[in-house]
């Protein structure tokens, strides 16, 4: 796994989007983050998937950039991939993009991202109870509603992002007490009701 000062994150562009734009493409690149190298064989085992699709779809990634073969994992014909970036960004000239097909692809994108957050979550409330007390009182779940125009949410979101990036920088993988914790932001414009 990465060092917490080697993140890298790559900004989607409508090639890239349309290339990641799958759901099963979408899970094999987070099994991969989260858990380190895998063959096709173990990807598909993990994700109840076919070896067949999971092959063909890591292929799909790697066209894309989005994985690459682990030269130091494997043995003959054993194929080991990685992924080849800890995130992924798009920025408003993508959201703004007319063609429909690019925005077909981020429809599909953003609605796996939010179902995977919502699985993340899910499985926080079911299994809370195994982890240490300390952990239920540093976990969060808070929202927030404020009246702001789009330059100030882009810049409470830089803000908050600055912030994460710190921490991301000054994490202590090493300490006896350190685990992955998932951090989720969405922030979006509502109606009045």
């Amino acid at each position: 796994m990465p060092n917490p000062e080697e993140f890298v994150s790559r900004s989607l562009d409508p090639r890239s989007l349309r290339g990641i734009a799958h759901p099963l493409r979408i899970r094999l690149l987070r099994a991969l983050r989260r858990h380190g190298p895998a063959t096709a064989s173990q990807l598909a085992e993990r994700l109840g998937e076919s070896s067949g699709a999971t092959s063909y779809h890591l292929r799909q990634l790697a066209a894309h950039g989005f994985v690459e073969d682990d030269p130091t994992l494997g043995k003959g014909r054993e194929r080991w991939w990685k992924s080849v970036h800890q995130g992924l960004s798009f920025d408003e000239e993508l959201v703004k993009n007319p063609d429909p097909e690019v925005q077909g692809a981020l429809d599909i994108f953003m609605h796996e991202t939010a179902t995977m957050h919502t699985q993340e979550l899910s499985t926080w409330f079911a299994t809370r109870h195994t982890w240490d007390e300390s952990w239920s009182g540093a976990a969060d779940m808070s929202d927030f509603t404020l009246h702001l125009p789009p330059d100030r949410l882009r810049e409470l979101s830089a803000e908050l992002h600055k912030l994460i990036a710190h921490y991301h920088a000054t994490s202590d993988t090493e300490a006896p007490d350190a685990a992955r914790v998932r951090l989720h932001l969405h922030s979006f414009p509502q109606h009045g009701e």
